[in-house]
């Protein structure tokens, strides 16, 4: 039988780190990472055998579940007619007409194959349609490994940009502007300090990469006026978020339409998809029709179109949502009332099915606040976990995911292994 350690040793010499991204390297956790083998349901299985109740989710596509067995027909049936064909295929236009369906701001779509290249579509498209260059970011939010996305803030809240990763020119960097999540003061002096520059702000309605922070009341709705007024795009990053949260992605949830959207993760239902969308006064910039270039060979793949509207179709299913949500929720519920009961000095921070432990007294409602966590202690807590037999993000500043495949038995054991870990490591 394989083994982690041997695999991993094998992996170093053939593969940068030994992973193909660099969170699954568990660096961060100061050990060496699981080879996974297998998953089905709310399990996943690594070659040693060993089986886990798995609250990653591969990242959070994984909504109806790992190998799901409508979803895995709808993959069989269409590769038996083929797996690429670098043409157009009706299926495409069933996935389009379906998110147009379900997230009200998006009248046109546009598929791709990642995330990452959903944004930097998105971003290239509204310095296009715009006809400025400057795009808002915020700390804490990512938005991919695209050289626009990869900055940090400048010495002064009204600096430009600085390169957070080598290959990232400089030139590239002073075009993007560093905000701080849930403070629209910040955003407003951006503006008024490059007015009539700024093409977009781009953020994660819920952001997901600094652990789970929601909006703050009213941040969303000052963006949209903020944007409206000087008039740049809003984009909202629905990657993670979209037809996660809700059917209609958190766009609807919190009532604010944005003018692009960006999806991923549930689109391709557990393959590669993204996708990015907006009025059609927009997307008929991009090129065929307009002259905002964007292009993939493997864009739309018929296997990952059918994986991703077979996922929408359940998700879309009366009492999915409710079912989902009313047991994520109460689950993440009973864990804060236990913090609380208990004066454990943590943060438990939380949307629908989707949420994260902060090793943070206090809450978190931004980077700042989230950078502050014990990440030391939470290197901890997952190692406890792993060993009895729950998988989390190997990270303090990602999202735990609920599926509709757990069940309220795994979600009662996952509690009561969570009580256990923080008893050790808090003593």
């Amino acid at each position: 039988m394989a083994s982690n350690k041997k695999l991993f040793q094998r992996a170093q010499k053939v593969i940068p780190g030994g992973v193909n991204s660099p969170v699954r390297a568990f660096k961060s956790v100061n050990l060496d990472p699981l080879f996974i083998s297998s998953a089905k349901g709310c399990t996943i299985q690594d070659v040693e055998g060993n089986t886990f109740i798995d609250f990653v989710g591969s990242w959070g596509p994984m909504i109806v579940g790992h190998a799901n067995e409508e979803v895995l027909e709808a993959i069989r049936e269409t590769a038996s007619r083929g797996t690429s064909f670098g043409a157009p295929t009706a299926i495409e236009i069933d996935l389009a007409e379906k998110i147009i369906a379900m997230v009200p701001s998006v009248e046109m779509v546009r598929m791709v194959n990642s995330g990452t290249e959903a944004t930097m579509s998105a971003i290239r498209l509204a310095r296009g349609f715009t006809q400025r260059e400057h795009i808002i970011k915020f700390e804490g939010c990512y938005h991919g490994h695209g050289d626009s996305f990869l900055i940090k803030a400048g010495s002064g809240a009204l600096t430009m940009g600085e390169p957070d990763s080598l290959g990232v020119p400089r030139s590239v960097a002073q075009n993007t502007l560093t905000a701080r999540f849930n403070d629209i003061s910040s955003v407003q002096a951006l503006f008024e300090h490059n007015v009539g520059q700024v093409a977009a702000v781009i953020v994660e309605p819920i952001a997901g990469n600094m652990g789970v922070v929601p909006p703050a009341d009213g941040f969303l709705k000052g963006l949209r006026d903020l944007c409206t007024q000087h008039g740049s795009l809003l984009i909202f990053d629905e990657v993670m978020t979209g037809f996660r949260v809700h059917p209609g992605c958190a766009q609807t949830l919190y009532g604010v339409m944005p003018d692009l959207t960006t999806m991923g993760k549930v689109i391709g239902g557990g393959l590669p998809a993204a996708a990015y969308g907006g009025k059609k006064e927009i997307m008929a910039h991009v090129a065929p029709t307009g002259q905002v270039y964007q292009a993939g060979t493997l864009s739309g793949n018929p296997l990952a179109v059918a994986a991703g509207l077979k996922t929408l179709e359940i998700i879309s299913r009366p009492g999915f949502f409710e079912s989902l949500n009313q047991k994520a929720v109460t689950f993440f519920e009973n864990a804060n009332t236990y913090l609380k009961e208990k004066q454990l000095p943590l943060s438990l921070n939380y949307v629908n099915s989707m949420g994260c432990l902060f090793f943070k007294q206090g809450g978190v409602k931004n980077f700042k606040e989230a950078f502050l966590s014990d990440t030391k202690r939470f290197a901890r807590y997952f190692e406890e976990m792993l060993l009895q037999g729950i998988y989390l993000a190997p990270s303090q500043f990602e999202a735990a995911f609920i599926s509709s495949a757990h069940t309220q038995d795994d979600l009662d054991i996952a509690f009561d292994k969570m009580k256990k870990a923080l008893e050790k490591i808090l003593r």
